[in-house]
């Protein structure tokens, strides 16, 4: 900023010569000056837009620190926490989702459509149905394989297992 090169300058050089040479008005460079020698009015703010973002360890947004902010009495604008939070260069981790990567392996046939999207039993033991679901648990995955009869939706069995394949 031109002012705080002024400001720096000053000692060695008469201020209106700077002025004429930056191209900047007197009152301009005297309230810039202030400005920037007055306290910062956000201070406290700040602060406490900090100490929620370390609390949580950089994993909360602006949204949720304004959330926090309310309910600790502080009566702001989201937009301010926006600001306020670039300002500061916090800016929250992201967990992106993972692509779905199914096994590289063989692959399998696929199995005639009997059900042909009849979904409807008319009585027990005529249509069963299963599907493999995957869980993330820890850091291990989890498969789940239950087998549910289409008359009442019963679940008759199921198996969990590390891998997707059961014999």
């Amino acid at each position: 900023m031109k002012v705080q090169a002024l400001i720096a300058l000053k000692a060695d050089f008469p201020l209106p010569v700077l002025l004429q040479v930056s191209g900047l008005a007197r009152s301009t460079f005297f309230y810039h000056q202030t400005r920037l020698q007055a306290p910062d009015p956000h201070e406290t703010l700040k602060a406490a837009i900090t100490e929620i973002f370390e609390k949580n360890h950089g994993r909360y947004g602006h949204r949720r620190i304004h959330t926090e902010l309310l309910k600790h009495g502080w009566r702001i604008a989201k937009k301010t926490v926006v600001k306020l939070m670039r300002s500061l260069g916090l800016v929250c981790r992201v967990r992106r989702k993972k692509r779905y990567n199914s096994d590289q392996g063989e692959q399998g046939t696929a199995a005639p459509n009997l059900l042909n999207r009849e979904f409807d039993a008319d009585a027990p033991n005529q249509k069963w149905v299963t599907d493999v679901t995957e869980f993330s648990v820890g850091d291990r995955k989890l498969h789940l394989l239950p087998v549910m009869d289409l008359f009442d939706r019963q679940i008759i069995s199921y198996t969990i297992g590390s891998s997707r394949t059961w014999s």
